[in-house]
């Protein structure tokens, strides 16, 4: 299992109380390459997170715990580049967890010290691949297979293929944004809404039932429905009131990236 945390201090609490309990454990740092956009992660066994749980040890903060898999790539070894204006500020990890479309994959929002509303205009024109909503607002492209929704002060990451990989996006967007910020007065700010990603993001994070309750046949009959704003995510009462409640977050935060919540 693996976990990482919103703040250094809540890693140094983790592992002061797995040290005093004799516990094994490994860490994988975000520096230096990833330093402004990660904290440590710890990796454990479950019997070890099942003895922190067994103890009652929960006075420190984690982002969620997740399935353990070896990183595809390496923590830069050179500084992170910085920026003379930076719009993205630091990021860190509030919520790990499997991903909802992709169970060998994890999901995260990550909050950020700076604001991108001024940004995701330039973004606009600059990343056409990319859907502006201005209502929200917020911005959602494709990051390979990984779905990204930038808000103002958060981003949402779907897919990511373990933390290294959610770092390396997560320092990828920030400096992004920033070069696109650094080049503003070149750029002729863009408010369109261009074609959203596909209603099959939508229908990725449904139960799959067909159980007819929103009226629709299919789930991805009623994805697409959705997708195109004809009818309310609310409308599938086993996410929103049933027994598939777990799927909720997941829903609504892909709903919210394209804009149609």
């Amino acid at each position: 299992m693996i976990t990482t945390f919103p703040q250094t201090s809540e890693f140094e609490k983790a592992r002061t109380r797995l040290d005093t309990l004799s516990l094994p454990y490994d860490v994988i740092l975000p520096e230096p390459g990833y330093a402004l956009v990660g904290t440590p992660a710890l990796v454990v066994e479950m019997e070890t997170r099942m003895a922190l749980a067994q103890k009652g040890i929960n006075d420190f903060v984690c982002s969620g715990w997740v399935d353990y898999r070896p990183a595809s790539s390496e923590v830069p070894k050179q500084e992170p580049l910085k920026f003379e204006e930076d719009v993205f500020g630091n990021s860190a990890i509030m919520v790990l967890a499997p991903c909802v479309a992709d169970a060998t994959k994890v999901r995260l929002i990550a909050h950020i010290s700076g604001n991108l509303t001024e940004a995701f205009p330039y973004l606009n024109t600059d990343m056409r691949e990319g859907c502006y909503n201005a209502n929200g607002p917020n911005f959602t492209f494709m990051d390979g297979y990984r779905m990204v929704s930038l808000y103002p002060r958060r981003v949402t990451v779907a897919k990511a293929d373990e933390i290294v990989d959610a770092w390396r996006t997560l320092e990828g967007i920030r400096c992004r944004v920033n070069k696109v910020w650094s080049r503003q007065a070149e750029i002729e700010p863009s408010y369109q809404m261009r074609k959203r990603p596909p209603a099959l993001e939508i229908f990725k994070r449904l139960p799959g039932t067909n159980c007819r309750v929103c009226g629709e046949p299919t789930c991805l009959a009623f994805a697409v429905k959705v997708h195109s704003g004809e009818l309310p995510v609310s409308l599938c009462k086993p996410v929103f009131e049933g027994e598939f409640v777990h799927l909720k977050d997941a829903l609504m935060e892909i709903c919210s990236g394209l804009g149609v919540v």
